[in-house]
């Protein structure tokens, strides 16, 4: 179902689920905005910068280094590992979240450099800030992006405060989580194989994108 609604949504679309996930989050400097969608937007200004004045290897280390600094890799793991993070020993937890961080990156610093130039059309999306809800230590900040196209597509950025700084732990695009899709397709190889197997794809680089067949 994940795998064809991102079919669906088009090369367009699915560039702004690149950007996005490489934490090009162009929220506006609304000064209504909270610090959850503040802080999110201080990386956005930061991606913007690399994109104009750098290429090449030096401009995906900067954004990887952005990315670490704004997104919650673990929790991001450990969500989408769901109950089978219960059973991994510490040491196994570590691992899991090394090759899922370098899995999300990797896939996405790949698609950006196959599409260089729609992705660099998508750095004037216009983007409105719909609202921002906070509980406690999590957050959701919604926003409406304007593609150059004219296209309109709701994302939700949902947040955990760490150590006094907001860190995304999911995206959905219009209504599709990341976490969700990366759910499904590890519990599915799980059960049809073991844990094991999920690593071993995970170290040779075998899991798909949203809009990918899995290998």
């Amino acid at each position: 179902m994940h795998r064809k609604f991102f079919k669906e949504l088009g090369v367009k679309t699915r560039l702004a689920a690149v950007v996005l996930l490489c934490l090009c989050l162009a929220l506006p400097a609304l000064a209504r905005a909270g610090e959850p969608a503040d802080q999110v937007r201080q990386s956005v200004e930061e991606i913007r910068k690399v994109f104009k004045e750098l290429k090449g290897p030096e401009r995906n280390a900067k954004l990887r280094a952005i990315v670490k600094g704004r997104f919650d890799f673990e929790e991001m793991a450990r969500r989408s590992l769901a109950r089978y993070w219960k059973e991994r020993t510490p040491e196994e937890r570590k691992e899991f979240v090394a090759l899922y961080s370098d899995l999300l990156e990797n896939i996405y610093l790949k698609k950006i450099k196959q599409h260089e130039g729609e992705v660099q059309k998508h750095e004037e999306d216009k983007v409105v800030y719909l609202g921002e809800s906070i509980d406690d230590t999590f957050a959701s900040v919604r926003t409406k992006i304007i593609t150059f196209a004219g296209r309109e597509i709701p994302v939700e950025y949902k947040l955990l405060r760490r150590n006094g700084k907001w860190k995304a732990y999911d995206v959905a695009i219009e209504g599709v989580s990341l976490i969700n899709n990366y759910r499904t397709q590890f519990s599915q190889i799980i059960r049809s194989g073991s844990y094991e197997d999920l690593v071993r794809r995970m170290r040779n680089k075998q899991i798909a994108a949203p809009e990918e067949k899995t290998k």
